[in-house]
C-alpha cells in the first residue's frame, strides 16, 4: 500500500512511499512470518525477551502480544495521536478502512478528546 507519509521539509512535494514488507522476492510477508523468524529472533538477540527453548520448533516463541511486531504500530499511533494528529489522517496512514477502527484501538491515547466542549467559554 502506498501512503503519503507526514513529514517531510515544508514547502517541497510530498513523497508517496510504500509500507508493505516484503520477502526478498517481493512478495507480500506475513505478520507472523515476520514475527516468528525476524523480529522474536532480534528481540531475544538483544535480550528483550528469552530466547527459544532448545528443544522448541522454530516457530515457538512464548506468546506475548506486546512483544508482537504489531506493538511498532501501536507505538507510532499512539504517538501521532498524542501530538494532534487526526484520527481520520492516522486511520489512512495505518491502512484502516474506516477511522471507526483506528479510534477503537487508540482512542485512549487523545487526552483532549472531549475536553474542549466541557471548558467554560470566554465568549458571551
Amino acid at each position: 500500500m502506498e501512503v503519503e507519509l507526514p513529514w517531510g521539509e515544508p514547502g517541497k512535494p510530498t513523497k508517496k512511499f510504500s509500507l508493505l514488507l516484503t520477502t526478498r522476492f517481493a512478495n507480500a510477508i506475513a505478520v507472523n512470518t515476520f514475527n516468528t523468524y525476524v523480529w522474536k529472533p532480534a528481540l531475544a538477540r538483544i535480550g528483550v525477551i528469552p530466547p527459544r527453548l532448545e528443544a522448541a520448533k522454530p516457530w515457538q516463541w512464548e506468546a506475548a502480544h506486546r512483544d508482537s511486531f504489531h506493538v511498532l504500530s501501536h507505538t507510532y499511533a499512539s504517538a501521532v495521536l498524542e501530538a494532534g494528529e487526526s484520527v481520520v489522517t492516522l486511520a489512512k496512514w495505518l491502512g484502516h478502512s474506516s477511522p471507526t477502527i483506528t479510534l477503537d484501538h487508540y482512542a485512549h491515547f487523545m487526552p483532549e478528546a472531549g475536553g474542549r466542549g466541557v471548558e467554560p467559554s470566554t465568549v458571551c
